[in-house]
């Protein structure tokens, strides 16, 4: 091949190679909890954006907040719940949002968001709210109450599961003795400690999403979850159900954060904007069976949705039950106790 020839092949490899990268499409990846998303959602964002979606899974708010402290710097939207979103951001792990770009904040319940943790959504924009509860098989739990002492039944011993989550535990053990989730007294503490000591004896493990295929495939036969991830199950099996507890229960709205670090802030942007639209707020609602606080969007929900007390609970329970908030320096006695609690036999 003459010099020349050899010459052109080369400048038309590399116009092809150029031509590649130029063409390649972008890609933003994302850090969720499992099966909290419609496929057809991410699909649709896909085809209008042409990008790719990455998405990756944590199951608790600490396995977020420990990864992203680390160092973990391939995510560009997240989704922790309002405490440890507050907690990110006052550790700047994640940055304060342009809301000039999300022009369908429009559509958000303000009312929510003044009671919650960020009122002016500097670094966060409100997703779904969930409710912890147990969810359980009726035909193989006799005698089954609301309420959190179902965990000491000696009769479902290793057929149960607890949530791998230090808050919603420690918590649901703390309201099981008229406390509030985010007491700081540390004989209150002790005393939850005690309590999910002696629940961890019954249990079969601490999980998130195992569990919940462990229900339904019969593995377990009650466990703690969120009402959304037990309402996906009951419409697979009507031998299941769910209940928030007589005694309360922890209310948390999850958001979408923009970590600091992240890579395709703009895309960021328009998938947070693409999310708060009305029409995909809805098939979002339909397809996890969270309450999105999006009044368009619950305006377009079917009126057995929005009166089902799994997904929108009356407000006697809400009464009861509290919001997660953001304990700061005293978040630690929780990391402590939670310590006990795994290591103890």
């Amino acid at each position: 091949m003459k010099r020349k020839d050899i010459k052109a092949l080369i400048l038309t490899v590399c116009a092809l190679l150029i031509l590649s990268c130029g063409n390649r499409k972008n890609e933003l990846h994302i850090f969720n909890w499992a099966d909290y998303m419609n496929p057809e959602v991410i699909e649709k964002f896909e085809k209008e954006y042409n990008c790719k979606v990455v998405m990756n899974y944590f199951d608790s708010n600490e396995a977020l907040y420990a990864k992203v402290k680390a160092g973990a710097s391939g995510y560009d939207v997240m989704f922790p719940s309002g405490y440890m979103a507050k907690i990110m951001y006052e550790q700047k792990l994640i940055r304060e949002l342009d809301l000039n770009k999300l022009k369908n904040l429009k559509n958000i319940d303000m009312g929510y968001v003044k009671k919650g943790l960020d009122p002016e959504m500097k670094y966060s924009v409100p997703y779904m709210l969930t409710y912890a509860g147990i969810a359980y098989n009726t035909k193989r739990v006799p005698d089954f109450k609301p309420s959190w002492s179902m965990f000491e039944r000696k009769d479902l011993a290793g057929r149960m599961t607890l949530l791998n989550d230090l808050r919603e535990t420690i918590g649901a053990a703390l309201k099981y003795h008229g406390y509030s989730y985010n007491t700081t007294d540390e004989k209150e503490l002790e005393k939850a400690r005690d309590t999910v000591i002696k629940w961890k004896r019954n249990i079969a493990k601490f999980d998130v999403d195992e569990a919940k295929r462990g229900l339904s495939s019969g593995e377990f036969i009650l466990i703690h979850t969120y009402n959304g991830d037990a309402l996906q199950l009951i419409e697979e099996n009507s031998d299941l159900a769910f209940a928030i507890p007589a005694e309360g229960t922890s209310i948390s709205g999850d958001d979408m954060v923009i970590p600091l670090s992240a890579k395709n802030p703009e895309l960021a942007y328009k998938f947070i904007n693409f999310m708060l639209e009305a029409e995909v707020a809805k098939a979002n609602m339909e397809f996890v069976y969270y309450l999105s606080p999006n009044t368009e969007a619950q305006k377009l929900m079917d009126s057995d949705f929005m009166s089902d007390p799994a997904i929108n609970p009356p407000k006697r329970v809400i009464e009861r039950s509290d919001v997660l908030a953001d304990l700061g320096e005293n978040n630690q006695k929780y990391s402590k106790i939670w310590d006990q609690i795994k290591s103890a036999k």
